[in-house]
């Protein structure tokens, strides 16, 4: 019997290619954006709705749609960017700037290779079979030199079936330096890993924290109150008991945190009634936990549905943890009357 490749334990899942191409695409991307990172002007404008957008994430989105194309035609992609600004005459400066950073990984791209490649991820209603991309996950985190993933996952059939986040910024542990950045790789009954993303090295499995005590967890959420309500957090946390101090980071590198046992919860309060999450930025770090051992639920504790198109239009909010508290959790978010 041949022995397991350590350097890939997940050899032997039907859906390892998968994996394999979605590692490289988010190692590539996670260079180019760890290079704008370290650059004094990133690139930034401001989209319609006024959410900041940069050249780290257009030439993101460019390297992993290109990087899916190659190896599976006939996959959609449902990603945030579009080249829209980067077509126009204003946008020309930039342009050249992320052309410049995508061919310096794929020699011979130009200007419209780039634009085309982003333009791959405009898969507006879900297939299938299809991919779910956020190039930068985190901007306004990515712009403070704070946490940010470059979050890409597979959905067949509805159902999260592979997933990669790269945190160039994520060291080994939370209070770490980042050293070579934490790259997180799922599989739908495969199990979950975390490997440099910088160097070579082995990928070592993730299991969650086992901490069954409400009043012993410790929790993330995002560092921008406009994406989470931190009062309402508080609120759940304190009626549980909890006396820890939140961790608070930018991006899908919680769910990597809770992976890894570093955290029992994730809370994500929705702010408004109406608000409806996109799925880019739940769909890697989700599987993540999942296959780590943890559960992930949205405020009601109904599973979410990765069905419906860009948004997670059917959900209120996300719980993500460890596994034995998130009862506890979600009852109290139903006794404090917040799950709608």
């Amino acid at each position: 019997m041949t022995a397991p490749d350590p350097t890939r334990p997940w050899s032997a899942h039907p859906l390892a290619r998968e994996l394999d191409v979605a590692l490289d695409a988010v190692r590539e991307a996670g260079s180019l954006c760890h290079e704008v990172g370290q650059a004094v002007d990133r690139g930034a404008l401001a989209k319609p709705d006024r959410s900041p957008v940069t050249v780290a994430d257009f030439g993101a989105q460019a390297l992993v749609c290109r990087a899916l194309g190659e190896a599976f035609a006939a996959d959609p992609v449902m990603g945030e960017e579009s080249a829209a600004a980067l077509r126009e005459p204003e946008g020309a400066a930039l342009l050249a700037r992320v052309t410049a950073l995508v061919a310096a990984r794929q020699p011979g791209a130009g200007a419209g290779d780039v634009c085309e490649w982003i333009d791959r991820g405009q898969l507006a209603a879900a297939a299938p079979r299809f991919w779910a991309l956020d190039p930068v996950d985190g901007t306004k985190g990515f712009l403070r030199g704070g946490q940010y993933a470059i979050a890409l996952a597979l959905v067949i059939d509805g159902q999260l079936a592979a997933a990669v986040m790269g945190c160039p910024s994520l060291g080994t542990q939370v209070a770490d330096d980042a050293g070579d950045g934490t790259l997180f790789a799922a599989l739908a009954g495969g199990g979950a890993w975390q490997m440099p993303l910088r160097a070579a090295g082995a990928p070592r499995i993730m299991r969650t924290s086992t901490v069954a005590d409400p009043a012993r967890m410790r929790f993330c959420e995002s560092v921008e109150a406009a994406h989470s309500s931190h009062g309402n957090a508080a609120r759940v946390t304190e009626l549980l008991g909890v006396t820890a101090p939140p961790v608070r980071l930018d991006s899908q590198a919680k769910y990597g945190v809770v992976a890894r046992g570093e955290a029992e919860a994730y809370l994500r309060m929705p702010n408004r009634a109406d608000y409806s999450e996109n799925i880019w930025d739940h769909a890697a770090g989700a599987l993540v936990v999942t296959e780590a051992g943890g559960t992930v639920t949205d405020i009601a504790g109904k599973p979410l549905d990765f069905s419906r198109g860009v948004k997670l239009a059917v959900n209120r909010g996300v719980v993500a943890t460890c596994g034995p508290v998130h009862a506890a959790v979600i009852g109290a978010i139903g006794k404090l009357g917040l799950a709608g």
